[in-house]
């Protein structure tokens, strides 16, 4: 497979920008409902709805007859998963940790996903795009205060969700060029529904009308986010979008505020502001590199 072109090494990053703002959204909204009903039963809920969104949307585009031959089905399975795994350890741990402290201690996923997108893909990552991830990850240390982590089950929670994701992270960059983003979605979703449809008999608790709007809204954003995040992964390489991933931390901090009126103190300022200038760094060192490829006759071999 080809390098991405200049317009793709622009566009992968953008939609990670969005599919993660997005993301923050969800988890605030997801935050709240989780404090009276079950994890479980949210993210089947939101499941349901998203896959109710695929089909309409993907009807035209034969999406079913799509997702019934797609290749590396087991490779989708197992993402889907993982994502469900990593979402069922952050949604359990934030009934205990501030959304914005929360996010900050997940913030080991970026890292996680540079450094086995070398072991794993084999993507050669240079030293500036390195020292850009590290800037970032630095950030999240200077934003995060370790010293006010009580309970240390949410922080391991969280910790394992970070892992989860990476590894995810790394499956979707080895499928996305074979597979479309909107089987992906699909897969995934309903990978969630068989395996949370079960502890149903356990754990559902009563829904009003108010809750099913809600979590309706929570689908429509997660199909979005979901599907910004995969056509991200597909346009540029993992190590590239993992330091876009910061801008999550960003949003986070601000959903905060607003939703619990959580003031940002210095440190989350000096630290939110190092994680953008490591975006900002990535974006000008991907830009440059494509100008350079297109100035020397054309995209180079992947995985140089």
């Amino acid at each position: 497979m080809s390098r991405p072109s200049e317009h793709s090494a622009m566009l992968g990053p953008g939609l990670a920008v969005v599919a993660y703002a997005l993301l923050s959204l969800q988890d605030a909204s997801v935050k709240i409902l989780v404090a009276t009903h079950p994890v479980w039963q949210m993210l089947l809920l939101r499941s349901l709805f998203v896959v109710a969104i695929s089909l309409a949307v993907g009807a035209r585009s034969g999406l079913l007859r799509r997702t019934a031959r797609a290749q590396r089905m087991p490779g989708l399975i197992w993402r889907g998963l993982l994502i469900l795994a990593a979402w069922s350890c952050y949604y359990t741990a934030s009934r205990d940790l501030e959304l914005a402290q929360m996010t900050t201690i997940y913030f080991a996923a970026p890292l996680i996903v540079t450094g086995l997108s070398v072991a794993l893909l084999r993507e050669s990552v240079p030293l500036r795009l390195w020292l850009s991830t590290g800037l970032g990850f630095v950030g999240v240390i200077v934003a995060c205060s370790p010293g006010e982590i009580g309970s240390l089950l949410p922080v391991v929670l969280v910790l394992a969700a970070a892992v989860f994701w990476a590894l995810n992270a790394i499956l979707i960059r080895s499928i996305s060029a074979y597979v479309e983003s909107d089987v992906q979605m699909l897969v995934a979703n309903v990978a969630f529904i068989a395996f949370c449809a079960p502890l149903m008999f356990w754990m559902w608790a009563p829904l009003s009308w108010r809750d099913l709007f809600w979590m309706a809204g929570v689908a429509c954003i997660s199909a979005c986010s979901q599907y910004a995040l995969l056509e991200s992964y597909r346009l540029a390489p993992a190590s590239i979008i993992a330091p876009f991933e910061y801008t999550l931390l960003v949003c986070s901090f601000i959903l905060s505020y607003l939703i619990w009126g959580v003031v940002p103190t210095l440190p989350v300022w000096i630290g939110a502001g190092m994680i953008c200038a490591a975006g900002l760094l990535t974006i000008l060192f991907q830009v440059g590199l494509a100008r350079a490829r297109a100035a020397a006759g054309g995209p180079a071999k992947q995985g140089q």
